[in-house]
C-alpha cells in the first residue's frame, strides 16, 4: 500500500522531510535555527534514499488518480447515480491501513534531515500535542476532506471531462495561494514556470472532442457541476496546506505512525460525514435498485466500488508522503500531471480518439514536472556546496 520497507526487515521507516522550500526562506539565519518547538534544526542535503521515496511516492499519486478517477467515470456510465456513494467510497478503505499498525517500527526514530542536541530534542518530547489539539486537527481535516470530496464526486457527475479537468487544474493555484501564507511557500522561476505549465496542460484539454460527455445536463445542473468542482479544487489545495502546517506546527511527530494517524483519523471523521448524508438524503434507498440495473452486473458493480476505495487509499499515502518529504505544492502538481493522463488511459481502457491536443497537452505536463524536479535538484546542489564550504573552513 505504498509503504517503504527498509533494508532491514524488522523496521519499517517513513522518512518524513521538513519543507525545505519554508526553511530557504530563512536562509539569512544562521545555518542553525530554532523552531517552534525550540528544536535546533540544521538542514541537510537530500540523498539518494529522498529521490527514491519521492519516485515511489509520485508513482502512487500518478497511478491510483488515474485508475481512481476513470472507476469513477465507469461508475457513472454504467447505471451508477449515488453522489453520496461516489463520495464515500473515496473514503471508507481505510480499515485497510489498520494493518500497517502491527508492522514493527523503530520506538525512537530522529528524522534524518535535521540534527537536534540532545537537550532541544528532550524539549520536543515534552512537548507532544495534547489530545484535544490532536481531535482538533483531525476534525477540522476530515470535515474539510469531506466537503471537498462531495464537490468533486457532484462535478464529476454534471461536467464533462474534459471540463472537469480543466477546473481541477486551478487547485494549483488555490495550493500556491494557501502554501503561500500558511507554510511560507517560496516561489523562484523554475516552480513558477512549472506551475504555469502544468496549469496549460490541463487546460488544453478543454478544447478537445470528448465523446464521454454526460448527456442529457442541463444549464442548471452544469452550473452546479462547474461551482462544486472550483470548490473542490479550493478545499484540495486547503487541505494539502493544512496538513503541512498541522504536522510542523501542531503534531510535531515525524514518524510513520504520525501520517498513519492523520490519513485514519481524517478519513474516519470524513467518512462519518458521508455516511450521515448518505442516510439524510435518502438515496440508500436506492442503491439495491442501482445495483441491479448496472449495466456492466453486480459483481462488476462492487468491484468498481471496492477498487475505487482502494485506489484512493494508495493516493492519499502518496500524498502525504510527498508533503511531508517535499512540500504540499510538489504533492498538488504531481497530482496535476495526472490530469492529462486520465484521458490517455481512456484511449486504452474505453476505446477514446487521440489527438493532436491530448499528446501536447501530455509533453506540457511531463515538461512542468520536470522544471520543478530540477529546481528541487539546484536547491540540493546548493546545500551541498554550502556544507562542503563550511568543512573547508573548519579544516582550516
Amino acid at each position: 500500500m505504498g509503504e517503504l520497507a527498509r533494508h532491514h526487515p524488522q523496521e519499517l521507516q517513513l522518512h518524513i522531510v521538513g519543507d525545505q522550500e519554508a526553511k530557504e526562506e530563512n536562509s539569512s539565519l544562521p545555518t542553525s535555527i530554532i523552531t517552534n518547538n525550540q528544536a535546533t534544526i540544521t538542514p541537510k542535503p537530500k540523498n539518494f534514499g529522498w529521490w527514491i521515496r519521492v519516485v515511489i511516492y509520485s508513482f502512487l499519486v500518478l497511478s491510483s488518480q488515474s485508475v481512481a478517477t476513470l472507476l469513477g467515470r465507469l461508475y457513472y456510465t454504467k447505471g451508477g447515480n449515488s453522489k453520496w456513494l461516489a463520495t464515500l467510497v473515496q473514503l471508507v478503505g481505510f480499515p485497510i491501513l489498520f494493518l500497517l499498525y502491527f508492522i514493527p517500527t523503530q520506538k525512537h526514530w530522529n528524522n534524518p534531515n535535521i540534527q537536534t542536541h540532545p537537550q532541544d530534542q528532550s524539549q520536543s518530547q515534552s512537548q507532544s500535542p495534547s489530545l484535544k489539539s490532536l481531535a482538533l486537527v483531525y476534525l477540522s481535516v476530515g470535515t474539510i476532506l469531506a466537503i471537498d470530496c462531495y464537490l468533486y464526486s457532484v462535478g464529476l457527475l454534471y461536467l464533462p471531462v474534459s471540463t472537469y479537468s480543466l477546473i481541477c487544474s486551478s487547485q494549483l493555484a488555490f495550493n500556491a495561494l494557501f502554501s503561500f501564507f500558511l507554510n511560507g511557500q517560496k516561489f523562484t522561476p523554475y516552480i513558477i514556470n512549472s506551475l504555469v505549465l502544468l496549469t496549460i496542460s490541463s487546460t488544453l484539454l478543454v478544447f478537445q472532442s470528448d465523446s464521454e460527455d454526460p448527456k442529457g445536463v442541463s444549464t442548471g445542473k452544469y452550473t452546479v457541476g462547474f461551482v462544486c468542482t472550483i470548490g473542490a479544487s479550493a478545499g484540495y489545495g486547503l487541505v494539502l496546506s493544512l496538513t503541512q502546517l498541522c504536522f510542523r506546527r501542531v503534531i510535531r511527530k515525524e514518524t510513520f505512525r504520525a501520517v498513519l494517524d492523520m490519513l485514519v483519523y481524517q478519513s474516519i471523521v470524513a467518512g462519518v460525514i458521508i455516511l450521515a448524508g448518505l442516510f439524510a438524503s435518502g438515496e440508500w434507498e436506492h442503491l439495491r435498485r442501482e445495483m441491479d440495473g448496472y449495466k456492466l452486473g453486480k459483481a462488476s458493480y462492487v468491484m468498481n466500488l471496492v477498487g475505487t476505495a482502494i485506489a484512493w487509499q494508495v493516493f492519499g499515502i502518496g500524498a502525504i508522503g510527498l508533503i511531508l518529504d517535499v512540500s504540499s505544492l510538489f504533492s498538488n502538481s504531481i497530482s496535476a500531471v495526472g490530469l492529462p493522463i486520465v484521458p490517455i488511459f481512456a484511449v486504452v481502457f474505453f476505446g477514446d480518439r487521440m489527438d493532436g491536443i491530448k499528446v501536447i497537452s501530455m509533453i506540457l505536463a511531463i515538461w512542468g514536472f520536470v522544471s520543478y524536479v530540477y529546481q528541487h535538484y539546484l536547491d540540493d546542489a546548493k546545500l551541498k556546496a554550502q556544507r562542503s564550504s563550511a568543512g573547508g573552513d573548519e579544516v582550516r
